[in-house]
């Protein structure tokens, strides 16, 4: 087996999840993460099709099953708080039969568990240089050690830093979908128990849910927005845009904007997807968000990354770590999965921010009277087949049956 020392850059679901299969066959993976800790943000991700049979055979299954978060119901409110309309909590998010839906914190904390026996995972430090040639990688650290790889892996997210020092500035590959998200915790003032409130005005949408009457609340704060200029690292700089940008909204707005403001855990950026020509250059690959990010609007960021950890790891496996035959392998597996779920994207942001309040009407009038439209599980049903059909458009390949040499 060749080329068996793999560093993988970042410590979420995809960089986690790829040491786990690595480590399994018999590579030896590690782990680099630029925060100090396991990035533990605790909003809601889906697993679907593909990426539950890729839980499956990790044997993880039973851990996330404990962990699932169990909404009952999302409701839509007005600025007074009245409800208006209500819906099941598996048909607005649009799930199948076996889906699952989990903080993405309790994902990356099971991955871990999974892994930190086996596995060196070097939190808060990053990779500052990449060097290629014939017999490996050469890599410098932030803090300045140096090591030689065979193979680097960039599973480290949309702003991904391995891409842009092997295949250049991140404005060639990221394409934004006109819309942004913010995403912090807050107290459970509503007393919500796995429940999701949401408030709609033109242009925004005001998310809150929480998985259970002692826990916090999660709020998702998203809006449209022609493209916005800001640093990725400044914080108090973020805040304050989302803050202007909803100054004004009823309903329980300004008191959820106190709270971003006293947020640990706030998290902003572009809603946007990864498009590029190709995920692999010589000994380095990315995966993930780094490399087909989908955007949170298509709602199958972890089942991309589930499943390209597997075949990543899995071609690696079967050309018996013939780095070139693998990539191109998973490239060919991979490119057409990633590009039906990447284009699931446009279609729901046009559901989930109105543009209008007579589009906000309608749509209300829609979730009420769904119950009794003649044919309505017909109407039900196309809710979540397209999400269904990209998630399993994919044959998922055993390589269990492919063996170490």
């Amino acid at each position: 087996m060749k080329n068996r020392n793999i560093l993988i850059s970042g410590a979420g679901v995809a960089g986690l999840a790829l040491a786990y299969w690595l480590r399994r066959h018999h590579f030896h993976p590690v782990v680099v993460e630029s925060a100090p800790a396991l990035r533990d943000a605790g909003y809601k991700v889906d697993i679907r099709g593909a990426a539950v049979q890729v839980i499956e055979r990790m044997g993880l299954l039973p851990d996330i099953s404990k962990s699932t978060v169990n909404m009952r119901e999302a409701s839509f409110v007005n600025r007074s708080g009245r409800r208006l309309a209500t819906m099941d909590a598996d048909l607005f998010g649009g799930r199948a039969r076996g889906d699952i839906e989990i903080l993405r914190g309790d994902l990356v904390r099971v991955l871990y568990q999974a892994i930190h026996q086996d596995v060196e995972v070097r939190f808060y430090d990053s990779i500052a240089s990449i060097s290629q040639h014939e017999e490996g990688v050469d890599v410098e650290f932030l803090h300045g050690q140096k090591q030689t790889f065979d193979l680097v892996i960039g599973a480290d997210g949309l702003h991904s830093n391995v891409r842009a020092l092997t295949f250049g500035n991140e404005s060639r590959f990221i394409r934004k979908l006109g819309h942004y998200i913010a995403i912090f915790s807050a107290p459970n003032h509503l007393g919500l128990d796995r429940c999701e409130v949401l408030y709609a005005t033109p242009g925004k949408t005001v998310n809150v849910y929480s998985r259970g009457k002692d826990s916090d609340a999660q709020v998702y704060l998203m809006f449209a927005a022609h493209s916005l200029e800001y640093d990725h690292r400044d914080v108090d700089q973020q805040k304050k845009i989302v803050i202007e940008s909803f100054r004004g909204t009823e309903w329980d707005v300004p008191l959820l904007l106190e709270q971003l403001g006293r947020a640990p855990d706030f998290y902003f950026d572009a809603i946007s997807q990864v498009y590029m020509d190709r995920w692999a250059s010589e000994r380095v690959a990315l995966l993930g968000d780094a490399g087909y990010c989908a955007s949170p609007a298509s709602g199958q960021g972890t089942s991309l990354a589930l499943v390209g950890a597997y075949i990543l790891a899995g071609e690696l496996l079967a050309a018996a770590g013939d780095h070139q035959t693998a990539f191109i392998n998973y490239e060919r597996a991979m490119w057409d999965f990633a590009a039906q779920n990447q284009g699931l994207a446009e279609s729901n942001l046009q559901g989930m921010v109105l543009k209008s309040n007579a589009q906000i009407w309608f749509q209300m009038q829609m979730i009420r009277l769904l119950p009794y439209l003649p044919g309505k599980d017909r109407i039900i049903g196309r809710v979540a087949d397209a999400i269904h059909s990209a998630a399993t458009a994919i044959q998922v390949r055993d390589y269990s049956l492919c063996h170490e040499s």
